[in-house]
């Protein structure tokens, strides 16, 4: 996002909101609110609030960006309104936000709009800090633009404090002669040489350079600059002795001021304006103007701009004849000017406490300040007020006692101090010395006797006089000139811009009818295709807002009985609202009615009637439309908004409400009907793991049947044989050959019952490992092979049963660490769908299990068989749920749809199938070695 954004992309930006929907429109509406925040202040705010209700739906990282982006629209317009601590918190907000993102343009925007905060506040110590962070950020951002901007306003603030030193650091950094800059880096950098060129008196340059940063400005949305740059632009006209241009500047800035409602900006130009009526003897205007300053600019009391104000009045004081009034204010002055390091105010400062010490006879106090201000405009190599603070020495030595003054080596120290003046004059180059400086040397020589230098001095005089008439004659040439170029690229500029907005509101008015049809569709799209009511609610909400005049917004939902209307959502502006049920049969009520008439109603309440039915601590609104949620004949609840404007909701409107009622009636129903079908979901499945664990019960049994058979068989023909043994024992007719024989039988029938009893038993452990492991989804470690035989064994009686058979190729000894009961659920359901789909009507199919170890960390097992295969029309669908090819054949469509979510969710791999008509079918689970820890295991479906 740019710093500030031109004409051409504010453009697409309000074109774009007419159709935006979702992420767009959140990504427009900060982008519009960013660059609208000097442009229009109080619509960017509005802006931002619209956003701040889109950005739940955004993701935890954009979500943290855009509230980011609108802490800083917002800090920036409290400032601009000089509330300043409430300007400081949001941007520490909004700087704690971006230090997630990790983004530096943000950062070092944060700290650029932070640095002119502490600005005003007189922090100029934490202003240089801050901007030096600025800095830091942009370059590390690498945007140049924004790197030219802070710099420059860095420059800019230097050349405040000591002009010298900022023109020896940034004089190669910013030069006249740049090109290609943005118009956003132009005002800035135009700024700052049209206050060097202030600060060395070439005010005709200085003017030329102040109208360009001001045409930039404007051209980049930075009002305030303009509006700074507009005041500055006057005073440099005044410099040239242009007052009426320089007013005319001064009163565009005075009412573009006042178009914002930004106080400070508004007292700079009254200020300014104040001082260009001084210097042309207008003094009780002056004055009046300087009074309404200093009190609307009481809330940045601390700023550099109150210290100018202040200035100004005291200046205006000496002129009006009030010297201790003056002398107060410029003492008072001095000390603010110290702590704010400004050279050029504590210089006139000094001055002005000199001129004002001189008429109120306090000689030696007005030379030690004169003295003062004389040393500081020598060390800043300000000629201009060096000539000025020499003249006012002379003037102290002509009308003083000079006994009560320091000696000085020099026979008139009147005509020293002029001579002194006129040599500094010599220095500044163009200079040509003024008739009323060169009359005073004139004079003075006239005392001392010396007619001759005397007539000299009057001659050059009257001949700079001359000169000056025609130096005046070309500074308001220069001012015409510069005047002329400003109109010209104003009326340049006047005109793309009014162009672009013909174009904008001709595209707006050709499309308004279909863009809102298109963009209604759009929105029908997107409500529509939520599955949960808050999900419904939330964006019904949204486009409420954006759509329509909602300073309230609320849905209520009928209940089952239809007696009863619920309350489901409400809001009014920022604060979400409690609302308490509505009996349907509720006489007086609108929601009632609305619901009970099943139509739409639109209410205007006078200004003068009281609603004694209104929500406990809300507003009272003008206008409200109300509109049932119908499906058919079916009425789901009703949805209102409200507007404390009268007459809010005419046609256009409440086709645009009316349509999305149909939506979100249409949405809500299918979010109950998809509520109802996860629920009929979850009992079906719950229904298919009890039948698996049924069909689990009765292959054990079966595969039991064989070896316990066998070993009560064995058991009763031993029974048998021991009773015959034990009547020969009873009759002593045993014989030797007998009991042999009898051990060697009851040998082996021990060896088959034990068999039989082992083989059980195993099976009987194996069932209750495996019925455990289902059951419970218990996390431990366990062996692939062993687990898998386990699993098998379970089933195998099926798989013969059915003429097929099972070849299990696993290595022994891959450990893992996971859920074996979910595990052999997988295998079992594609055991069954291989027995239900792949062997249909024949037999002798092969199914074989292997795995094998992939890395260090990952398994893979594939389950494959030989049977008919998959058709490529259903491969994309068979893990969807009831999707089967035997429906009401045996196929519930849940099975392998749970082996995926099994897979996918609680074992933490993926699953994976190919196959092809009459050639089998293979599936391949991915399977960490350690799956995850799943707490809530059991409860995944």
């Amino acid at each position: 996002m740019d710093m500030f954004g031109l004409d051409d992309e504010l453009t697409r930006l309000e074109t774009a909101l007419i159709t935006d929907t979702g992420a767009a429109r959140l990504s427009d509406l900060v982008a519009l609110a960013w660059y609208l925040r000097q442009r229009d202040t109080a619509r960017a705010l509005k802006l931002a609030d619209q956003a701040q209700a889109c950005v739940q739906t955004a993701s935890q990282g954009e979500a943290n960006w855009f509230l980011g982006r609108l802490l800083l629209v917002r800090a920036e317009a409290e400032w601009l309104y000089s509330r300043l601590d409430k300007a400081q918190t949001l941007a520490r907000e909004a700087e704690w936000h971006f230090h997630s993102t990790g983004h530096d343009i943000d950062m070092a925007d944060t700290y650029f709009i932070m640095a002119g905060i502490a600005s005003d506040r007189g922090m100029l110590m934490l202003h240089d800090e801050q901007l030096a962070q600025a800095v830091l950020f942009a370059r590390q951002s690498q945007d140049k633009v924004r790197l030219d901007v802070i710099e420059a306003r860095l420059a800019f603030m230097m050349a405040l404090r000591d002009c010298p030193q900022a023109l020896a650091r940034w004089g190669q950094r910013f030069h006249a002669e740049m090109q290609d800059l943005h118009p956003a880096a132009e005002a800035c950098v135009f700024d700052f040489l049209g206050m060097v060129a202030t600060l060395s008196s070439d005010y005709g340059k200085a003017a030329a350079h102040f109208a360009r940063s001001h045409a930039a400005a404007q051209k980049s949305g930075q009002v305030r600059c303009a509006i700074i740059a507009a005041i500055n632009t006057g005073d440099a006209f005044a410099g040239l002795n242009d007052h009426h241009t320089a007013l005319t500047w001064m009163q565009y800035g005075l009412d573009q001021a006042r178009l914002t409602g930004w106080e400070a900006c508004v007292g700079l130009c009254l200020m300014q304006t104040a001082e260009t009526l001084r210097r042309l003897g207008r003094l009780d205007a002056a004055h009046e103007l300087l009074q309404e300053t200093l009190r609307i600019m009481a809330p940045v009391a601390d700023s550099r701009n109150y210290a100018v104000a202040l200035s100004y009045a005291a200046d205006l004081a000496l002129d009006r004849g009030q010297y201790p009034k003056a002398l107060a204010d410029f003492q008072q002055l001095a000390q603010r000017a110290i702590s704010l390091q400004q050279l050029d105010i504590q210089m006139d400062t000094y001055r002005g406490q000199a001129e004002a010490l001189l008429e109120l006879g306090e000689v030696t106090a007005a030379f030690q300040s004169a003295h003062r201000a004389l040393a500081l405009a020598v060390q800043q190599h300000d000629a201009s007020r060096q000539v000025s603070c020499l003249i006012v020495l002379s003037h102290i030595y002509e009308r003083s006692d000079r006994s009560a003054l320091p000696e000085i080596d020099a026979t008139n120290p009147v005509l020293h101090y002029l001579l002194q003046a006129l040599e500094v004059t010599n220095t500044i180059a163009g200079y040509t010395v003024s008739g009323e400086l060169l009359d005073a040397i004139a004079r003075q020589y006239a005392a001392l006797g010396d007619y001759t230098q005397a007539y000299k001095i009057s001659m050059r005089a009257i001949a700079s006089r001359e000169v000056t008439h025609g130096q005046r004659a070309t500074s308001r040439a220069i001012a015409m000139q510069v005047q002329h170029q400003t109109g010209q690229a104003q009326a340049q500029r006047e005109h793309h811009r009014q162009l672009a907005l013909s174009e904008a509101r001709r595209v707006q008015v050709l499309h308004q009818n279909s863009v809102t049809l298109e963009r209604l569709g759009a929105i029908g799209q997107e409500i529509t295709a939520q599955l949960n009511t808050r999900a419904v609610v939330a964006a019904l909400n949204q486009h409420v807002h954006g759509l329509l005049d909602a300073n309230s917004f609320a849905i209520y939902f009928l209940d089952a009985d239809g007696l009863h209307l619920n309350w489901g959502f409400g809001i009014e502006g920022d604060r979400i609202l409690d609302g308490e049920p509505i009996e349907v049969s509720d006489a007086i009520s609108t929601t009632a009615r609305c619901a009970r008439e099943r139509r739409e109603i639109l209410r205007s309440y006078p200004g003068s009637e009281l609603d004694m039915y209104l929500m406990p601590g809300t507003h009272m609104n003008a206008s409200a439309l109300f509109a049932p949620l119908m499906i058919g004949e079916r009425v789901l609840g009703v949805m209102t908004i409200q507007s404390p404007r009268p007459q809010a909701y005419e046609e256009r409107a409440r086709l645009i409400f009316r349509t999305l009622c149909a939506y979100g009636a249409i949405a809500l129903d299918n979010a109950s009907a998809y509520q109802q079908l996860q629920d009929t979901q979850a009992q079906l499945v719950v229904q298919e793991k009890l039948a698996a664990l049924g069909s689990l019960v009765a292959g054990v049994a079966h595969e039991l049947n064989t070896p316990i058979g066998n070993s009560l068989m064995m058991a009763s023909a031993l029974q048998e044989k021991v009773d015959g043994i034990d009547q020969k024992l009873q009759s002593h007719t045993l014989l030797h050959s007998e009991l042999c024989v009898f051990f060697t039988e009851a040998q082996e029938a021990s060896a088959v019952i034990m068999r039989g009893l082992t083989s059980a038993a195993e099976l009987v452990n194996s069932f209750k490992q495996v019925a455990m492991d289902r059951t419970t989804a218990h996390r431990r470690r366990f062996d692939l092979h062993q687990t898998s035989k386990a699993i098998l064994a379970t089933v195998m009686s099926q798989i013969r049963l059915a003429g097929h058979t099972f070849e299990l190729d696993i290595p022994d000894h891959i450990i893992m660490e996971g859920y074996p009961g979910p595990y052999g659920q997988v295998i079992i359901n594609l055991i069954n769908n291989a027995l239900l789909h792949a062997f249909e009507g024949r037999k002798g199919g092969k199914m074989q299990l292997s795995a094998r170890c992939e890395g260090v960390d990952w398994v893979k097992i594939r389950f494959e068989d030989n049977g008919v295969g998959i058709s490529e029309q259903y491969l994309s669908q068979i893990f969807d749920p009831f999707f089967t090819t035997k429906m009401g054949q045996g196929g519930s469509g849940l099975g392998l749809y749970m082996s995926y979510k099994i897979v996918t969710s609680l074992l933490n791999g993926r699953i994976d199938v190919c196959s092809q008509a009459t050639e089998g079918a293979c599936f391949t689970l991915s399977l960490p070695l350690v799956a995850p820890d799943m707490t809530d295991a059991a409860s995944i479906k």
